[in-house]
């Protein structure tokens, strides 16, 4: 049973940063992509970034330039966030896919970040 923890979500000001970390545990196959998604209230969950085997990365183009998303061989992932904006506020989930079809997510954690 594959299970993963979020931490590092806080309340930031307008151009502050935060670090998120992910913690994985359980049977996580080599083939499995490690990612960040977030949902803000009232809209749809997102895509903020992933990593793939091999250290591929994928950014969301609102996340291009402003956060970095990281994996280590033990399958932590954090996800380096700075120049915060208010529309960056969200519950930031941690996700993790197995193709075909398996899947996990974390609780999340909630990120603020004041104007």
């Amino acid at each position: 049973q594959v299970q993963l923890v979020e931490s590092g979500g806080g309340l930031v000001q307008a151009g502050g940063s935060l670090r998120l970390s992910c913690a994985a545990s359980g049977t996580i196959y080599s083939t499995a992509t490690m990612g960040w998604y977030r949902q803000a209230p009232g809209k749809q969950r997102e895509l903020v970034a992933a990593v793939c085997p091999g250290g591929i990365t994928k950014d969301s183009d609102f996340a291009k330039g402003r956060f970095t998303i990281s994996r280590d061989n033990a399958n932590n992932m954090d996800l380096q966030m700075n120049s915060l904006k208010p529309e960056d506020t969200a519950v930031y989930y941690c996700n993790l896919y197995s193709p075909p079809r398996i899947e996990h997510w974390g609780r999340g954690t909630q990120v603020t970040v004041s104007s």
